[in-house]
């Protein structure tokens, strides 16, 4: 094991590479909720491909749920990274 490495410093700027990534996610959640609804309104009711398109949407809206507590977290852990770095060092 290597015991010269360094912890990893957490800066503000790391908010905007968070920040776009969760957009990123979020966009593509929307996207494919909106391509789902599509499909499963040409689809006849309960039909395999009607019901493979329920349960994605159905997966997909449980999975959009879980942004704002993802977005809260990795905000979270960058603020007490920073304070951690700032009021860790030794005077």
């Amino acid at each position: 094991m290597n015991m010269n490495k360094k912890a990893q410093a957490f800066t503000i700027s790391d908010l905007g590479t968070i920040a776009i990534a969760l957009v990123v996610a979020a966009v593509i959640l929307g996207m494919g909720s909106t391509i789902l609804e599509k499909i499963q309104g040409t689809q006849t009711a309960g039909g395999v491909a009607a019901n493979a398109s329920g349960f994605g949407l159905t997966g997909l809206n449980t999975m959009a749920e879980f942004i704002p507590t993802i977005a809260i977290v990795a905000v979270a852990a960058i603020v007490i990274g920073i304070i951690l770095v700032f009021f860790g060092r030794p005077r």
